[in-house]
Order: C-alpha cells, then structure tokens, then sequence
C-alpha cells in the first residue's frame, strides 16, 4: 500500500477525537529541555524500549 498521500491523524478532526477515546490517552505539547529529552531517549534505546513511556512512568510518580 501506497501512503505516500495519508493524511496524519491530527489533520482529520474525528480520528483524532476518535483516537483520544479509545486509546485513554491525550495529545499535548510540553517544551523539555535537550539534556532531559537525551536521557530518556539513551534509557530508552538501553532497555529497547520508548522514550514516551519512560517519560509517562516518570510522571505518574
């Protein structure tokens, strides 16, 4: 399949509000600084895991 053409989930309004009720999670912007943001990542890329998951642990404590 070619989507070279896909529209992203943000530009069409009902998946995005489709996307944030079923999957319990909310889109926003949140300004880290770079050294914050390079440790989340080489932790990530350590345990082969996702910089935006370590990042939500790290803000439900």
């Amino acid at each position: 399949m070619d989507f070279t053409d896909a529209k992203s989930v943000v530009e069409v309004p009902e998946l995005a509000r489709l996307q944030a009720a079923q999957g319990g999670k909310t889109r926003i912007t949140m300004r880290v600084d770079n050294a914050t943001l390079a440790v989340f990542k080489a932790r990530a890329e350590m345990v082969g895991g996702n910089d935006q998951t370590l990042l939500n642990e790290a803000l439900r404590c």
